[in-house]
């Protein structure tokens, strides 16, 4: 389920994106930006790393980015923080004498991976330098 990891981790890395001193970029300062504990930035920059968005050096403040925000896609965030999970869950033992109940996990299937696709898509489409972009012309 798209949760609010998918926000802190786009906030994080508009961070990183526009902050000419990586110093600065503390989980600390970062969370102070986010309104969170550091720890879940901590959590989140780690998924972040794991998936080739950001990079830091041990012992020195700061992260960066590993590509230009051009060519970072949203697609590319929400995998890195919500893979594998879907969007949709299907709650679990609907009654299968029920006319409904035996047949609604493959029919929400059917739709819920079709929502999916298309949110991927859209997703897809926009990248962290769009944000940016929206962030700064408002």
């Amino acid at each position: 389920m798209v949760n609010s990891r998918f926000s802190v981790a786009i906030h994080i890395l508009s961070l990183v994106a526009t902050t000419k001193d990586s110093n600065i970029l503390t989980s600390d300062y970062i969370a102070g930006s986010v309104n969170t504990n550091p720890v879940v930035i901590r959590r989140i920059s780690s998924l972040l790393k794991k998936a080739g968005l950001i990079q830091s050096s041990p012992g020195i403040a700061g992260y960066s980015l590993t590509k230009e925000p051009k060519d970072i896609q949203l697609l590319d965030v929400y995998r890195a923080i919500n893979a594998p999970e879907e969007l949709f869950a299907i709650h679990e033992h609907p009654n299968p004498d029920c006319p409904v109940g035996k047949r609604i996990e493959h029919t929400l299937e059917v739709v819920y991976a079709d929502v999916q696709q298309a949110m991927e898509n859209e997703l897809k489409k926009k990248t962290l330098a769009d944000l940016v972009e929206q962030l700064f012309s408002e």
